[in-house]
């Protein structure tokens, strides 16, 4: 196999990303608008209309799903590594309020005036900030150019701040030049901040400054070690002079927890009733469906579904975590959220505390009961952004004892597939280090397939691992293609890169051919559900999440995981 030449990176890509990276070397502030021309000219996907007249609201609403809702009052956004680096600065964030996005985990702090603060973990929270703000000031500036030379704009920058905003939506789709789904989708931007927003962007242009405090390598180190010691403080040291051995997993903070821990099956009674009050996404009429015709395996997934809505319910929503935390502590789960105030939540699994008879039924099979003998744990983090992943993995190894199996599962976009399916790559490229790696995934096809009844299992894929969502075009992925690369994401390039540091002497090579797959002496496996197909239609990744329809996929790899963990700790325990 040839490796990548560098030829194929896109020129307009790689101008964009030396621009605002040499720029941001300055120790002042930089205003936003410095970084329009290069961010237009690189004809990012997700950012397709960016040099076009009309407004491209998918873009503003992606940018604005990960903003907070004071964007519309800041004038300068501050990046830095720790509250020390932004309190040397001179700004006191630790008395500042906390403030969160819909779309991105991303530690935030608001002054309450025009300054957020944003704490960043590695260099691919710079390649995701600095676009999406870019792409929220062109699109902002866009839109109240429309608004202000209209009689819409005026009123409402006239109307009374303390009353709700009355747009009609064909006026407002007339006034920038919209159809009907654009108009509900710049609503969706905004979601219960509507009015506010709607009334900011009538009134001012958008002229946005970033400050970078620090970038260092070093300081990113440092960020993570601050992470694993919350990590490793109370849940992972024992007085025994042997650390335990580890099954990592990258994923999310229900999955595992659900198939393992069991609250859903448990409380099924209440989640039931839920779902007829509410009825979320209208599940309720499918879930009395496949409850009342014995497809378990449906039921399960809208049950841990449904739970997560139920959790973040207005009423009783801190008690009802409370409930389900101290249910899973039964079963020896524990969550750690934002370690060494680092927002990438850690969940610690012992596995000779698990509960065989609350253990998802999928799962249970013969010699469960070994686990009780068992020493060794599953370390689950809510997967980081991008390089965050190799500095999280990188900490970890040098903490823990003996590595079994290292396990990725995470969302990406697929350039021959559909938005639900599952993907499974034995070759990946990495554009941070320029490496193709080789590996032997330890899933396969077989694996996954058996709990999908609707979504396709592609195994034997190539996967790209981008810098950024925005830092990527049209002609740049059809080189890929043509290449066979076939899923789109962010974390699985640095995870290599970590896991070649964990079983080999020396830093991972750059711009290098690595047979992964003659190094490790564990499991790797990495698994993607499809979120996105960007060259088919612009949507799911654009402007909207993946709700309901997501579940099937996402649960059908989290039991591929739990299986594979369960089977190997077992046979283990029985030699």
């Amino acid at each position: 196999m040839d490796r990548l030449p560098s030829r194929i990176f896109s020129d307009e890509i790689d101008l964009y990303t030396r621009t605002y990276a040499s720029l941001l070397r300055s120790t002042g502030e930089v205003r936003v608008r410095a970084f329009e021309e290069a961010h237009s000219y690189s004809d990012s996907s997700l950012h397709a209309g960016a040099r076009a007249l009309t407004p491209d609201v998918a873009a503003f609403a992606y940018s604005a799903a990960r903003l907070p809702a004071c964007m519309d009052s800041i004038r300068l956004v501050v990046m830095g590594q720790s509250h020390e680096i932004f309190e040397a600065a001179g700004f006191e964030v630790g008395g500042w309020e906390t403030v969160r996005t819909r779309g991105r985990r991303r530690p935030l702090r608001w002054d309450g005036g025009e300054v957020l603060a944003a704490f960043i973990t590695s260099t691919s929270d710079i390649d995701d900030l600095v676009p999406i703000l870019t792409a929220y000031q062109i699109e902002w500036n866009k839109l109240h150019h429309s608004l202000s030379q209209s009689t819409l704009g005026q009123l409402l920058q006239n109307a009374d701040a303390s009353s709700p905003v009355s747009v009609a939506p064909e006026e407002l789709a007339t006034v920038l030049g919209l159809d009907a789904q654009g108009v509900d989708t710049l609503q969706a931007a905004f979601g219960e901040s509507w009015d506010r927003g709607i009334r900011a962007i009538a009134t001012r242009r958008s002229d946005l400054a970033v400050r970078l405090l620090a970038g260092s390598f070093s300081q990113y180190q440092r960020a993570s070690q601050r992470w694993w010691t919350g990590v490793d403080a109370g849940y992972l040291q024992e007085e025994s002079p042997r650390r335990r051995p580890v099954y990592f997993v990258s994923s999310n903070t229900h999955s595992l927890s659900n198939l393992l821990g069991g609250y859903a099956q448990a409380h099924q009674g209440e989640i039931v009733d839920f779902a007829r009050r509410k009825n979320p996404e209208n599940l309720a009429p499918r879930l009395e469906r496949a409850l009342a015709s014995g497809a378990a395996d449906e039921a399960s997934n809208i049950l841990y579904y449904l739970l997560r809505e139920l959790i973040h319910d207005e009423h009783g929503a801190a008690k009802r975590l409370e409930d389900v935390l101290r249910f899973d502590a039964e079963s020896g789960i524990s969550t750690l959220a934002s370690p060494g105030k680092i927002d990438v939540t850690a969940q610690i699994f012992e596995l000779s505390k698990l509960r065989p008879e609350r253990i998802d039924p999928r799962l249970r099979e013969e010699g469960l009961e070994r686990l009780s003998k068992s020493n060794a744990v599953i370390v689950n983090i809510d997967y980081p952004l991008g390089m965050a992943a190799y500095h999280h993995l990188s900490r970890l190894g040098q903490g823990v004892g003996e590595i079994f199996g290292v396990y990725v599962m995470g969302k990406a976009a697929t350039l021959n597939g559909r938005v639900g399916d599952a993907m499974i790559s034995t070759v990946a490229y990495d554009e941070h280090s320029r490496n193709t790696y080789l590996l032997a995934n330890c899933f396969s096809a077989a694996d996954v397939q058996p709990y999908m009844t609707e979504g396709t299992v592609l195994d034997n894929q190539k996967v790209l691992t981008a810098r950024g969502p925005f830092l990527q075009n049209r002609q740049y992925m059809s080189t890929f293609y043509r290449e066979g690369y076939t899923v789109l994401e962010m974390e699985a390039g640095p995870y290599l890169d970590a896991i070649y540091e964990l079983v080999s002497p020396g830093r991972h090579p750059n711009d290098q051919i690595v047979h992964l797959s003659n190094l490790t002496p564990f499991d790797v496996g990495i698994l993607h559900y499809a979120s996105d197909t960007p060259y088919s239609r612009r949507q799911s990744l654009l402007s909207k999440s993946l709700s309901y329809f997501g579940m099937e996929s996402t649960y059908a790899c989290a039991m591929a995981i739990a299986r594979r963990i369960l089977r190997t700790e077992i046979a283990r325990l029985g030699e």
